[in-house]
């Protein structure tokens, strides 16, 4: 270890606990640059106590990082590629404004797996499963963005092959559940993932199959919403399951999801009285295709009026409010697959 560091002051001339609040203060875009500085920057910024430092002191900002379509770019005669479009991760700053597009993870240059899903663990950015975007095999891949550093790192692979699942982050875990298998067989099992440790852990099975299944966390538990068995392709079920971490069990809720004409993927909402909702109900403007992540105080909302229609773009106050229409450039105007709230 280089000794060196522990004689650092971290800022020259001000007491280390003026300076920690300083840093404190930085905003995550500036992270990458400022750990450059010195080894005991790095060190700092780096861990993971400071981190729990910046959320306990109210500086670090809940963002939506969108599994989104990527510009389509005309070729030199005027024409547009033929094809599926292709997916990125797009990261908008409700308190800014501001609108970025994250690195494409290094083994998917081109694109995102299809259909993979997206959660968050500590301020990190997980993407899990989907089908290879060229050869449309279901996969096992997990990655996990370091908004710190942002660099993507590769992390140990699903243990099991399975697509259109519900996932979801609770105490610093990410929860995995339900989907189909290669086959096409919906499943009940159930798997959490450790990410500092790299590790998966198996949970109980849930009571029965659910396929195209949604995961929301309530409280301290997570919620495992509709879905449907094998036998009943399509068939929205208005059950869901829960999870408590603490006691391994999971717990079955009957009629807890009225909207069953919807797929629950990414539009339910959860009520100040703890009931489900679904975002696609709540507004004409998101009637087709609704996107509805929970960023504190306020809710990003995506989706259109009917079918083909252009994607709008909402801030909501509670669950309530009246949609703000948020202002997009051109490049952030595709259509949101899904997405999930990343506390930097």
């Amino acid at each position: 270890m280089y000794m060196g560091e522990f004689f650092t002051e971290l800022i020259p001339g001000l007491p280390e606990e003026l300076a920690l609040e300083c840093l404190t203060r930085l905003n995550y875009s500036t992270h990458r640059v400022s750990a450059q500085v010195c080894r005991r920057w790095r060190k700092l910024l780096h861990s993971r106590d400071f981190y729990c430092h910046r959320k306990q002191t109210g500086h670090t900002r809940k963002a939506a990082c969108l599994v989104q379509s990527l510009p389509v770019r005309q070729g030199c005669n005027g024409s547009k590629p033929v094809g599926p479009p292709t997916y990125g991760v797009s990261v908008f700053d409700p308190e800014s404004g501001d609108w970025d597009w994250i690195d494409p993870v290094p083994k998917y240059p081109d694109g995102l797996p299809l259909f993979c899903r997206v959660t968050s663990s500590e301020g990190k950015l997980v993407v899990m499963g989907g089908w290879d975007p060229t050869s449309y095999e279901p996969l096992k891949d997990l990655f996990v963005y370091e908004f710190t550093t942002r660099r993507w790192r590769r992390g140990k692979d699903m243990p099991e092959t399975r697509s259109f699942f519900a996932a979801g982050e609770l105490d610093g875990r990410v929860i995995i559940a339900g989907g189909h298998d290669g086959s096409k067989n919906a499943l009940r099992s159930a798997w959490v993932y450790d990410v500092r440790r790299d590790e998966w852990t198996e949970l109980a099975p849930m009571s029965q199959e659910r396929d195209e299944c949604e995961g929301v966390v309530i409280g301290s538990e997570f919620w495992v919403v509709s879905g449907y068995k094998t036998e009943s392709q399509g068939g929205f079920e208005g059950s869901a399951e829960s999870y408590d971490l603490g006691t391994g069990q999971w717990r079955r809720v009957e009629d807890a999801w009225t909207a069953t004409q919807f797929c629950p993927k990414s539009c339910v909402g959860v009520g100040k009285d703890g009931k489900l909702f679904c975002w696609a109900e709540s507004d004409s403007e998101i009637r087709v295709g609704a996107c509805g992540i929970e960023l504190g105080q306020r809710t990003f909302l995506s989706g259109s009026a009917y079918q083909g229609g252009p994607q709008g773009f909402f801030l909501m106050e509670g669950q309530n409010g009246k949609l703000e229409r948020i202002e997009v450039a051109e490049d952030f105007l595709g259509f949101v697959q899904s997405g999930c709230c990343v506390e930097i």
